[in-house]
């Protein structure tokens, strides 16, 4: 038997209820410590990892809960739709604009859909686009230094699906990436139905040279079957990622092997929904479609 997580209760409060519960949330409540992977630096007392960047006053930065009408776009004021391929990672799928790939489902979730066709003739990179999919920033909408980042999501599953939600440096327009930074709070690619990854980027520690770790379910369970939270608690020179508030990495300068730390300046976040590339390798015969990331919200709190 499954315990409901307490969000299925604050789901059918008011959101100004719902934002007061999740702040008190961070200030109270306790998550649990697993042993951290090789070369991972000791991690905080799990007492209070979860909300080492919101001690004291709470902050709520930025939240979209995805409340509206089933079938309706995100919000335009917080999300930036990015449309177009992806040849950096040979990624397979067309990123749309519009609802098509992503939408509200009417029940609080945000819907991001991945499927094989090609309605509007797309081309990508390998030639005739073979799916759509859906990518979202906060870029020029909301950015962060530091700060409890969540989400709660179900990820899709299958060969050659590739959800993440992640951070860029704001700004990679002039620096460039791997200068920029990158935050990965949760990657996972589907012959891994088990295990997420938490991965940072940067000049020196980039692709497949990147600092990061791994979260596997305990008991064989996948990713693709229940809705899990998804966290990173950042702090200058520190941070610390969490799946349901369990710790299982904390990284800081020293890990760096002598590589600049580039992560004490602004993030916009991401969330998408990959087909195909270098890491997970193609869709085969075994993958079905369409799939969905569906998110219940995003969150972003700030102390004093």
């Amino acid at each position: 038997m499954t315990v409901p997580s307490p969000h299925h209760a604050v789901r059918r409060l008011s959101r100004k209820r719902r934002a007061t519960i999740y702040a008190l949330s961070l200030l109270c409540c306790s998550v649990a410590m697993t042993a951290l992977p090789a070369g991972a630096s000791a991690a905080p007392d799990p007492r209070t990892a979860a909300s080492s960047s919101t001690s004291g006053a709470a902050a709520v930065a930025f939240a979209d809960e995805f409340d509206g009408p089933a079938g309706s776009a995100v919000d335009g004021a917080k999300w930036l739709t990015e449309t177009g391929d992806n040849v950096s990672n040979h990624e397979r799928q067309y990123y749309t604009a519009g609802t098509s790939n992503a939408a509200l489902d009417g029940q609080g979730n945000l819907v991001i859909t991945a499927r094989k066709e090609n309605p509007g003739n797309y081309q990508c990179w390998y030639g005739t686009c073979e799916y759509t999919s859906s990518r979202l920033n906060t870029s020029g909408r909301f950015t962060s230094t530091y700060g409890h980042v969540e989400s709660r999501m179900k990820i899709p599953r299958g060969q050659g699906i590739w959800p993440a939600f992640w951070m860029l440096g704001a700004d990679i327009g002039s620096v460039g990436w791997p200068n920029s930074g990158e935050i990965d709070i949760m990657e996972n690619v589907g012959f891994e139905p088990g295990t997420v990854h938490g991965t940072l980027h940067g000049p020196g520690y980039s692709g497949s040279g990147g600092i990061g770790a791994g979260y596997t379910l305990p008991g064989g369970a996948a990713f693709a079957d229940d809705f899990h939270t998804f966290a990173v608690d950042w702090a200058p020179d520190s941070i610390t990622w969490s799946v349901d508030g369990t710790v299982y990495q904390r990284r800081t300068p020293a890990d760096l092997n002598g590589n600049q730390w580039v992560f004490d300046k602004p993030f916009f976040l991401i969330l998408n929904l990959a087909v195909g590339g270098y890491w997970p390798g193609d869709p085969d015969g075994s993958t079905t479609f369409p799939q969905q990331l569906v998110v219940d919200y995003v969150r972003v709190t700030t102390g004093d």
